[in-house]
């Protein structure tokens, strides 16, 4: 990352640090407020701010991050090879990864708070067809036990409608698969999102509904959510910015 700001620095690129807390796009001058007090002006936005994995809450998840807490398996499984793990969800996303680790870990447990799955029916035929994946169905994560690392997770296992068990299972990691949260809401006044927050860009394209203003990376994109991805997002709009800057 490093390398990557001098790169940009040598090609005389103006970095500032601060938080965008607010913007105007109403104008063909699009206006782009940081820590609520200063102002830029700029013809054209690239809007690249990602997105945030969802976590539980827990004090021992923030303690364990880095060290045995992940939100991304394709990101951080190979750290965990021929270990036990757990992956922590019930949709399509949680079933992908259990499924993935599976492929590299010695046993995945899939905790889930429901008694049932709210992935596809394939996505939950392929989970029931790997016989290193155990699902813990009406378990909930209590907490995530270990010394500098993580070596366990505590369960509160529901018996009937008021009955709970305390359970714990021995792993190595301990996955989030429950959702990212795109960090889009400054925008939303002007920028158009899906439901969930992410935002529509034009297919094949970075451009957004405000002319001069595209988006690239996690912010819009709910499928890939990789590094590479999101790189080569990146690319196409600074091309796309270019291009639009080029024939104004």
């Amino acid at each position: 990352m490093e390398d990557l700001q001098k790169q940009a620095e040598r090609f005389g690129t103006d970095i500032r640090w601060g938080i965008v807390t607010s913007v105007d796009f109403s104008n063909q001058v699009h206006k782009v407020i940081v820590d609520g007090k200063n102002q830029i002006e700029a013809e054209s936005v690239i809007i690249s701010t990602g997105a945030a994995a969802r976590y539980l809450g827990l004090e021992s998840e923030e303690h364990f991050k880095g060290s045995g807490v992940s939100a991304c398996a394709t990101c951080d499984g190979f750290f965990y090879k021929g270990k036990d793990v757990a992956v922590v969800g019930g949709g399509d996303t949680a079933c992908e990864e259990a499924i993935y680790l599976a492929g590299i870990c010695n046993k995945v447990y899939l905790i889930v708070r429901k008694n049932y799955l709210r992935a596809s029916k394939a996505m939950q035929d392929r989970v029931a067809n790997t016989p290193n994946i155990e699902t813990l169905f009406e378990h909930n994560a209590k907490e995530i036990i270990g010394d500098k690392v993580v070596n366990g997770l505590i369960l509160i296992k529901r018996k009937g409608e008021k009955d709970e068990q305390e359970v714990k299972i021995n792993i190595d990691g301990f996955f989030l698969a429950i959702g990212h949260a795109p960090n889009s809401k400054v925008f939303k006044p002007y920028i158009d999102t899906d439901k969930v927050g992410y935002i529509k860009t034009v297919p094949g394209t970075t451009k957004t509904n405000i002319e001069g203003v595209f988006a690239c990376g996690d912010v819009q994109d709910p499928h890939y959510r990789q590094a590479i991805t999101s790189a080569g997002s990146g690319c196409m709009a600074a091309i796309d910015a270019e291009r639009y800057l080029s024939a104004k």
